[in-house]
């Protein structure tokens, strides 16, 4: 079974969901392609939030309309974790590319560390606003999202549990 079935048996999905989203534009925008697994989800679920706690966003180009950066959303947070990253990240000193996916009402980022020329094998670092510190996760977001409803991380990895 796929991590997006998965997804569907803990969280269906309702009529109407899912964002249909120009790729091209977007990674073209982003220089970037971005995971598979969350093209699947926004093309299932789309932009939104799950259980009044944690959002998750869609990509928006970084230029605006008129030239100008509409540095909104999954961009600013991006920027938001880059700093996160730079004042209390593990080597400071040189900030990888972080792209921001979700947040959660404590002001946890849930990004993708994206180093790797696969975006497919980007791993999820998620930043606690609680205890200022990043943890890695040697996964894909829809199996994060899998195994943080389970229970299935040591601790978990969202300030608060409410989901």
């Amino acid at each position: 079974m796929s991590w997006l079935e998965e997804v569907r048996r803990v969280m269906p999905s309702h009529p109407g969901a899912g964002d249909t989203v120009d790729w091209g534009t977007i990674e073209a925008s982003w220089g970037t392609c971005f995971p598979n697994d969350y093209k699947e989800f926004m093309a299932e679920y789309g932009e939104g939030a799950i259980g009044d706690y944690l959002s998750l966003m869609a990509p928006e180009t970084h230029i605006g309309p008129g030239g100008e950066s509409s540095y909104l959303g999954m961009q600013q947070e991006s920027a938001n974790a880059e700093e996160a990253w730079r004042v209390d990240g593990p080597g400071a000193a040189e900030i990888p590319r972080l792209i921001t996916w979700g947040v959660d009402s404590s002001a946890d980022l849930l990004c993708w560390l994206a180093t790797d020329n696969d975006p497919d094998k980007w791993p999820v670092v998620v930043w606690g606003r609680d205890d200022a510190r990043w943890t890695e996760y040697p996964c894909g977001m829809l199996e994060f999202l899998c195994r943080m409803f389970r229970a299935e991380f040591d601790e978990c990895p969202l300030s608060a549990v409410s989901l």
